[in-house]
């Protein structure tokens, strides 16, 4: 490796350590310095520059986006062409749902966050599976399955506290809920139901203050044909203080574009989002898997066309220039890292007239889920997809605007 990787590498290491004081490990010391704004003065920087870089970025928040992955591969159940099939991809994908073992994935998904300890953070695919035996589904039953064999939001936040991180629940919206047949016997003839709730969940961080919290759901929905399945998609969003500043933080999944139909399906969902936040005076940090490839994908392009920053197009930090974060196989035990895509994004709009640019300072961004420590112990990767962690200062709009803190 050359040396200057080498030293980018060690920085986003130190990225990843920043703040973890003995004193206080949820809480990175600031201390008050120039600002380095050029990727040449990060590649000049001594070694007892780059041992507290992350500590003088007064100021800065540190968000991140992570898709946690439900499991399975959730796509052979909602393009099945038969609806007899069904009950059949259903076993096929709870066995490999109890595979890819969440219980275990989360305390590497927890690590990350130690890691990285972010002030927000937005959560995609947060799961709720539920359980009926003997089911009633595949009859033509209503009985919803309550039993709860899996709660990844209980599960990740007592993983977090095993690591000694303390996080909050902020903001949470519930999107698709559905229930459907699975197959366990032949002989004799035996069905379960098994229930998936979907959420998308916002953290932040014990010292973050959060307020005005708003879940909605899209009106543009997936409704596959000759199925009792319907996909909903959503989005929440909450104020969230960090330091003295107050900002708006968004997160949410758009629908996968897997045809020119479901792309303006995804396109009207994102529009509903940007929508609502139209009007917004607050700077906006809005994270998410938003199934678009960047730099061409339609809604990305959409997304900037209206005023957005794709952080990662501003990152200082070259060890990673692709920053692609899809996808792991679906069973998470692919040998290397083959992330060919990136649709996870950190965006942030900031409208300041006192500034050209949305941030004061550089912009340091990595991926985490692609490295081999980043494995469980039995050698699961944590998601399908890798996360997005950024530390950056946005300029102050709202105090030298005099807008409402």
């Amino acid at each position: 490796m050359k040396p200057k990787n080498m030293l980018y590498l060690f920085i986003a290491m130190l990225f990843i350590i920043a703040g973890c004081s003995k004193q206080n490990p949820t809480a990175p010391q600031m201390i008050e310095v120039s600002e380095m704004e050029t990727e040449a003065a990060v590649s000049q920087i001594t070694a007892e520059q780059e041992l507290s870089l992350f500590g003088r970025f007064p100021g800065a928040v540190t968000a991140m986006t992570r898709n946690i992955y439900v499991g399975g591969d959730v796509d052979i159940v909602l393009s099945a062409t038969d609806p007899n099939q069904i009950p059949v991809l259903v076993a096929q994908v709870f066995q490999q749902v109890q595979a890819t073992n969440f219980p275990e994935r989360a305390m590497a998904l927890a690590k990350e966050i130690a890691w990285t300890q972010p002030h927000v953070v937005g959560l995609q695919e947060v799961s709720l599976i539920r359980y009926q035996s003997p089911g009633d589904a595949v009859v033509g039953g209503t009985t919803p399955a309550t039993d709860t064999l899996y709660n990844y939001l209980g599960i990740l936040m007592r993983a977090l506290q095993a690591h000694g991180m303390h996080y909050k629940v902020a903001g949470i919206v519930e999107n698709t809920d559905i229930e459907l047949p699975m197959i366990v016997s032949q002989d004799p003839l035996k069905f379960d139901d098994v229930r998936l709730t979907d959420y998308d969940v916002i953290l932040v961080r014990h010292d973050v203050r959060f307020s005005d919290v708003v879940a909605q759901t899209f009106q543009a929905k997936m409704v596959i044909p000759n199925s009792p399945i319907t996909v909903i998609r959503g989005f929440v969003a909450v104020k969230a203080r960090i330091g003295n500043q107050t900002y708006r933080v968004v997160n949410t999944h758009l629908e996968p574009a897997w045809s020119p139909e479901i792309l303006q399906l995804q396109l009207a969902q994102a529009r509903e989002l940007l929508g609502y936040l139209e009007n917004e005076r607050l700077p906006i940090i809005m994270v998410g898997d938003f199934n678009s490839d960047a730099p061409d994908g339609a809604t990305y392009r959409l997304i900037l066309s209206q005023g957005y920053t794709d952080i990662w197009s501003e990152n200082v930090l070259r060890h990673n220039p692709e920053g692609n974060t899809y996808g792991h196989d679906a069973d998470l035990r692919n040998p290397v890292a083959n992330f060919t895509s990136r649709i996870d994004f950190i965006f942030v709009r900031n409208e300041s007239r006192f500034f050209r640019k949305p941030f004061i300072g550089p912009v340091f961004a990595i991926v985490v889920g692609d490295e081999d420590f980043n494995r469980t112990p039995s050698g699961l990767w944590p998601s399908d997809h890798g996360g997005v962690v950024a530390r950056f200062r946005l300029a102050p709009f709202g105090q030298f605007a005099g807008l409402p803190q």
